[in-house]
């Protein structure tokens, strides 16, 4: 139908769907810009997969890492992603990545609250040249939640089984003092003023409002939103992309209040969350045995790839996994919430667990990235003996010093893990082989290897404990590495995990500037994609920590300025 015979609900110059991290980007730099933005969240809740995150954006060359003693520059990073890439690496919006990335946290750090800082050590995920060490991954300025007023509510909160005493938020640096509050005073204080802003939070909130991480972030961008006039419509979500010949002039939504038909002037900006739970684009992208489980909000479903390519959009082939992995194991609560828990760091680096495969045998080295860690037990399962799940061995001291999975440390009574069958437990290794299915003298001689290997400190099978990555997880108090110690005596302990995706890899194909290519390579005028609804730049690697956001955030920018008509004046 001619756009001149459309009946139009709403106008706007810039029409963008989803409200993660990339869409509410592309919605603050847009308004900040004099657009006029209409941004429409699915859910009741904006963050997305960002607000569960760590938060981290991986940004080669930025000024926060100087100011932490952390110089990078991006010479290094474009090096280390040749390493990595190989021929990709020369993908033009790679380049606009690491061009484009500093300028955009600068931006940000002027004109809104969103904010970042770099830790002094937080190494890359690979062991190759032009690593960096630190600097490169940020993480997100903690936000005071009671800023946002009514709006805290509408901050997807973290996955439960991250949060104590009725929703607090704890962080990576919480940890030690939570669990020795009285070994100093430092972490003394530091407990006591947690449970104190706690206490005074949950008078008047529903959890609390010190907000770190992933929600961070999330506050932060909602904050700066509002701030800039943004028009912010909750349970909206994406239906079809309209045409008006070649080019995309606006969208089919719907609402509470119904069917509405919005014209976008400047154009569209898909930032729905990738594939998700989408059943149709799991099993055509996904390897079976990655379908299950997902640690995406159950709210993304697809909705943006599959209108895109309803349009002549395509979906990138091709790439090296069509997700980034996490291995998780799964425990079923008494009051029936199922826990998807993501064994990020806290207890594979540690000394003293190994993984195997349903064979008995080790398949990887398990202070790796957890993407590698879950495409190692993908290539494991192509045979029939290692299929899913794998499994993660240790002793009971392992679990006293270290915990695992939903297990905290220093856990004394293990009877809801071991009556859930989350936690399998055998007074020998043979007993709990038989528990597990894996043959007994198989796992037997597998831990007896790994025994010896850490009574040398070198793991002469998979090198655990050599990279900057694998110590940094580790614990510095063991010796001579940080990623070995004997497993035994009993009783021993075994814990499932599954693969499941983080966030998907696969995604359209799009320009420098963020803009969807059709199938024959050519730009759709007036569509964008952004986030994981566009094709990862780095092609179903994982660079280091942050390595999704970090492109989201940058291409949530190049969206909005390209639509602006900005781009150029930041960009030569």
């Amino acid at each position: 139908m001619p756009q001149a015979d459309r009946t139009w609900d709403a106008e706007t110059d810039l029409l963008v769907v989803g409200a993660g991290a990339a869409g509410m980007t592309a919605a603050l730099v847009g308004a900040l810009e004099g657009l006029n933005v209409m941004l429409c969240e699915k859910s009741d809740m904006v963050g997305g997969t960002t607000a569960t995150s760590a938060g981290t954006v991986w940004i080669p060359g930025n000024r926060q890492g100087q100011l932490a003693g952390t110089p990078d520059t991006i010479e290094a990073a474009r090096t280390y992603l040749a390493a990595m890439l190989g021929e990709h690496a020369a993908d033009l919006r790679l380049d606009m990545f690491l061009k484009a990335g500093p300028i955009v946290l600068d931006y940000l750090a002027q004109k809104t609250s969103v904010q970042f800082a770099a830790q002094p050590v937080h190494p890359d995920y690979k062991d190759l040249p032009g690593a960096a060490i630190g600097g490169r991954a940020l993480g997100a300025v903690p936000f005071d939640g009671r800023k946002l007023g009514d709006d805290l509510v509408r901050v997807r909160p973290p996955r439960r089984e991250f949060m104590v005493l009725g929703g607090m938020m704890v962080g990576k640096a919480d940890i030690a003092p939570l669990l020795a509050p009285f070994r100093n005073w430092t972490n003394f204080r530091h407990v006591v003023g947690l449970l104190a802003r706690h206490a005074l939070d949950r008078v008047s909130h529903k959890r609390g409002t010190r907000l770190i991480m992933g929600n961070a972030l999330v506050a932060r961008l909602l904050d700066s939103v509002r701030r800039a006039g943004v028009d912010l419509r909750f349970e909206t979500a994406l239906r079809e992309v309209i045409c008006d010949g070649d080019d995309i002039v606006g969208a089919i939504l719907s609402s509470p209040a119904g069917e509405m038909r919005v014209r976008a002037r400047k154009g569209v900006v898909l930032a729905t969350g990738g594939i998700g739970w989408s059943r149709e684009l799991r099993e055509r992208l996904f390897p079976e045995a990655a379908r299950r489980f997902s640690l995406a909000p159950s709210s993304n479903a697809g909705d943006g790839m599959l209108a895109a390519e309803r349009v002549n959009a395509v979906i990138e082939p091709d790439l090296h996994s069509p997700a980034l992995w996490m291995p998780s194991s799964v425990m079923a609560q008494a009051d029936g919430h199922v826990s998807v828990f993501p064994h990020i760091m806290l207890d594979r680096a540690k000394p003293g667990l190994l993984a195997v495969n349903r064979s008995g045998r080790r398949f990887v080295n398990e202070a790796d990235s957890y993407h590698d860690f879950v495409a190692a037990m993908l290539r494991s399962n192509a045979s029939a003996a290692s299929a899913m799940p794998a499994f993660l061995i240790c002793d009971r001291a392992f679990i006293r010093d270290f915990g695992i999975g939903l297990v905290h440390p220093g856990t004394k009574n293990l009877k809801m893990f071991l009556q859930a069958n989350y936690l399998i437990a055998g007074e020998t290794i043979e007993e709990l082989a038989r528990k597990i299915a894996v043959d007994g003298e198989r796992l037997a001689e597998t831990v007896e290897r790994y025994n010896r290997h850490a009574e040398t400190g070198v793991d002469e099978d998979f090198g655990r404990g050599s990279s900057p990555l694998n110590r940094f997880n580790g614990d510095p108090r063991t010796r001579p590495n940080p990623c070995l110690r004997r497993i035994g005596p009993g009783p021993y302990y075994a814990v499932a995990v599954w693969p499941s995706d983080l966030a998907s890899s696969a995604g359209l194909s799009t320009d420098s500037c963020a803009r969807v290519l059709s199938r024959d390579g050519k730009v759709l005028s007036g569509l964008y994609a952004v986030g994981t609804d566009s094709s990862s730049i780095f092609r179903g690697t994982y660079p280091g920590p942050g390595t999704m956001i970090g492109p989201a955030v940058v291409f949530g920018w190049c969206a909005a300025m390209d639509a602006a008509g900005a781009l150029r004046r930041y960009i030569a």
